[in-house]
């Protein structure tokens, strides 16, 4: 059962206080945030890693899309606009593949707190938005690690999608879900597609124990229920410095 949290740390929550880790076969562990463009889940994350390197803690940061192997080719595929829902989920899983052998499994092994923007939950979510099937996919990242925690940032779809609108001058197109031929209009697409993979997210919320996070809710309490929930979780004088 998901573990969902309100605006105040006497929240009542829908899970134990203590959970019991999952068996793994590396000393370290993993953090996700997931969630909708617009959640509120890169802003926390950013926090969340600024206190853990000030506190000295072993750490080590990645992000969705980050390979240096595969981003140049889909920057060129997203600029010709030739990436079908396939294509487009196949360059994503090689991404998080050359990540996840190159910095992910060695780090875990090597004993660090891995922090990730964005996991295998985005794939399901957003692919499947596609269309692609989420057996499909499932089978194509079931080589990935579980997460300790996966940190669910839920905002209302339009709060998220009004947030991204203003910040951004123009939605790019597969961003937009424009490939998908949803609208003409951008921002109206953008909202449709948002909205798909938000139904998404939220039907894994119970099956993938996703700790569920308020996105509207202040900014600094958020982050104080983060750390709360991370301290609880996970024991943190394994990632400390060394007196």
């Amino acid at each position: 059962m998901a573990m969902v949290l309100a605006e105040t740390p006497t929240a009542i929550r829908t899970a134990p206080t203590k959970f019991p880790l999952p068996k793994r076969q590396y000393p370290g562990a993993l953090v996700v945030v997931e969630g909708i463009d617009g959640s509120g889940k890169s802003t926390q994350l950013y926090l969340l890693k600024r206190w853990l390197e000030i506190g000295g803690y072993r750490i080590h940061f990645t992000e969705w899309n980050s390979s240096p192997l595969v981003k140049s080719a889909t920057r060129r595929g997203k600029q010709r606009r030739l990436l079908t829902p396939t294509t487009f989920s196949l360059l994503h899983a090689a991404d998080f593949a050359d990540r996840c052998e190159r910095q992910i499994l060695p780090l875990l092994h090597g004993g660090y707190l891995v922090l990730a923007d964005r996991y295998i939950y985005t794939a399901f979510a957003r692919d499947a938005a596609r269309g692609c099937s989420p057996h499909w996919l499932r089978n194509l990242y079931s080589f990935a690690p579980i997460p300790d925690i996966t940190f669910y940032f839920r905002a209302p779809l339009d709060v998220a999608v009004n947030r991204i609108v203003a910040g951004r001058p123009k939605l790019k197109y597969y961003e937009a879900g424009m490939d998908l031929g949803i609208s003409l209009d951008r921002a109206e697409s953008f909202r449709i597609f948002q909205e798909r993979i938000l139904m998404n997210y939220d039907a894994m919320i119970d099956s993938d124990q996703f700790v569920l996070m308020d996105g509207t809710v202040q900014v600094n309490k958020l982050q104080k229920l983060m750390r709360q929930v991370l301290s609880e979780k996970i024991e943190l004088s394994h990632f400390a410095p060394k007196k």
